[in-house]
């Protein structure tokens, strides 16, 4: 299989999966430093930005080692293609910057919920320095926060999750992949195992956008990051608008 690959997508699949092995059985604690945490949580470094791509669900916890098969199964689906007309350079940008989008769109969101619960629990009298001291992956103490309020107590344990769980996954960049893909061949006509019939790609882009976003605002399907798939499909989106309106060919 990987010797039908072209060079950048093989290398992507393989590093991705060099990573979930390491991280699942030998430096487990990446899942911590290399997973991408809120930016003012106390979890957050800068190099997340970039290693959460690498990054995908723990085998036997959520979607499991599923996650990692599907996003590469996809990659190899729609990289090599795009890899060949887009040149090494262009494919590699689309897909870090897709990764990129992805992150900062799904944070822009997350940042209007964490102020929105912030603002109600300092309405309260809650301490909000607390809650930030205490979200630290490293902290074990006593993890009571300071309030009798059963309203203060469900806010604080939302800002609590919220500064504790890390985004991870390429899906975010993957995304990115099909939707330029999509703008590029918009009538390339695809077949997925739960559509029973080909779908044209013009069609599909839309209606991933549609749903994921759907998904975003409903909290339907937890666990995942919907807006994260929304930013790096929007990102894919506008620089295969960008190089086609340059008329870029295809060899």
């Amino acid at each position: 299989m990987f010797g039908n690959l072209t060079p950048i997508t093989r290398n992507i699949v393989i590093l991705n999966v060099l990573v979930y092995l390491l991280s699942n059985f030998i430096f487990k604690d990446w899942y911590i430093t290399l997973s991408a945490f809120y930016p003012f949580s106390p979890n957050f470094h800068p190099w997340q930005i970039i290693t959460h791509m690498f990054m995908h669900a723990p085998m036997g916890e959520g979607m499991g080692i599923t996650h990692i098969i599907f996003n590469m199964f996809t990659l190899i689906s729609f990289g090599p293609v795009l890899e060949q007309v887009l040149g090494e350079k262009r494919f590699i940008f689309l897909y870090f910057v897709s990764g990129l989008g992805s992150f900062a769109l799904f944070n822009l969101w997350n940042f209007y919920q964490v102020n929105e619960v912030a603002s109600q629990l300092q309405t309260i009298g809650v301490d909000l320095a607390e809650i930030y001291r205490r979200a630290d992956v490293r902290y074990y103490d006593d993890m009571m926060i300071n309030t009798v309020n059963p309203q203060g107590q469900a806010l604080s344990q939302e800002l609590f999750s919220a500064l504790r769980s890390p985004m991870l996954g390429a899906s975010g960049a993957i995304f990115g992949i099909v939707a330029a893909f999509a703008t590029l061949f918009p009538d390339a006509k695809l077949m997925f195992m739960f559509i029973p019939f080909p779908i044209k790609a013009k069609y599909l882009l839309p209606v991933i956008i549609i749903g994921s976003v759907y998904l975003g605002f409903s909290g339907d399907v937890g666990g995942i990051a919907h807006f994260a798939h929304v930013g790096g499909a929007i990102t894919g989106f506008l620089l295969a608008k960008i190089w086609k309106r340059k008329q870029y060919r295809i060899n």
